[in-house]
């Protein structure tokens, strides 16, 4: 099992003129630990699930991922994840190549139907209703295949967009994998399935992973899809791991290693988070005796 590292604080201590030199030092230690994944949040306020209000530092999701590309060379970068809402697909795409062809091919696209109304309202971003938010994600993955098959520049009608070319030049150094975020059973899953080269779950408990996991793989039968492609990713946040409760978190994950879960990605919410992900290091070895 591998390590993941995510970020969703910006509340640096120092100060706003202190976020760049530390999320360059996160880079460092990330890499420096071993990690397999460096992600942020992609939200316009900050969301109350951290402990913080709205009000507190938020920065663009995929600003900041190319501001990291430069100060790291190996490891995967992405968004834990992507709001369909929130850029044109095709915007995306071309988003997330640049990210790829700069940081060398280490592009990840996280994924989801979002969820965030206070934030969409806040900026005036159309926020449609779930079931149309979950078209519109279809949609976009399969704009963002089609934008990236260098042979395929032709136009894309759907029902909630409409390019008249899928032109995009460069092409990505490897094409981006595609992680798709929730456990929605009927719906998410399934785009999974069809779609998706990972996974993300919460880590709610080992039983209720199994159980999603293995919807997914009826949905992968469903579609001709080998299940064993798919990567499977947890997000742990419940009780959230420290480096005090290191030993805990590892063998909480045994199980979810014994489930086929590949990656565990824990979040700093501290102002110091590279000493945070400093004094994590350890888990990456540990977790790798897991399988």
């Amino acid at each position: 099992m591998e390590l993941g590292i995510h970020i969703p604080v910006f509340d640096i201590d120092g100060g706003t003129t202190a976020i760049a030199g530390e999320l360059a030092r996160v880079g460092s230690a990330a890499e420096a630990a071993g990690a397999a994944w460096l992600s942020f949040m992609d939200h316009y306020f900050q969301i109350e699930q951290t402990g913080l209000p709205p009000e507190a530092g938020m920065l663009e999701g995929y600003t900041t991922l190319g501001y990291l590309a430069a100060h790291t060379s190996a490891i995967d970068l992405g968004l834990l994840v992507t709001g369909v809402t929130y850029r044109h697909p095709g915007l995306l795409a071309k988003i997330v190549t640049t990210l790829d062809v700069l940081s060398g091919g280490r592009a990840v696209l996280g994924i989801g139907a979002a969820w965030y109304e206070r934030e969409h309202h806040g900026l005036g971003v159309p926020f449609p209703p779930l079931a149309e938010r979950f078209e519109r994600l279809e949609e976009t993955l399969r704009i963002c295949g089609q934008m990236w098959d260098p042979d395929n520049n032709g136009p894309f009608q759907g029902k909630h967009y409409q390019l008249a070319e899928t032109l995009c030049s460069p092409q990505p150094v490897s094409r981006p994998r595609i992680l798709i975020g929730g456990g929605g059973e009927r719906k998410t899953l399934r785009l999974v399935a069809r779609y998706g080269d990972a996974c993300n779950l919460f880590a709610s408990a080992p039983e209720d992973v199994g159980h999603k996991l293995e919807v997914l793989r009826r949905h992968c039968d469903d579609a001709g899809r080998d299940y064993a492609e798919i990567r499977k990713t947890i997000t742990v946040g419940t009780p959230r791991p420290s480096p005090e409760t290191r030993a805990e978190f590892v063998r909480q994950m045994a199980r979810y290693a014994q489930l086929g879960v590949h990656t565990a990605i824990v979040s700093p919410v501290t102002g110091s988070p590279a000493a945070w992900i400093d004094a994590m290091a350890p888990a990456v070895a540990q977790l790798a005796e897991l399988g």
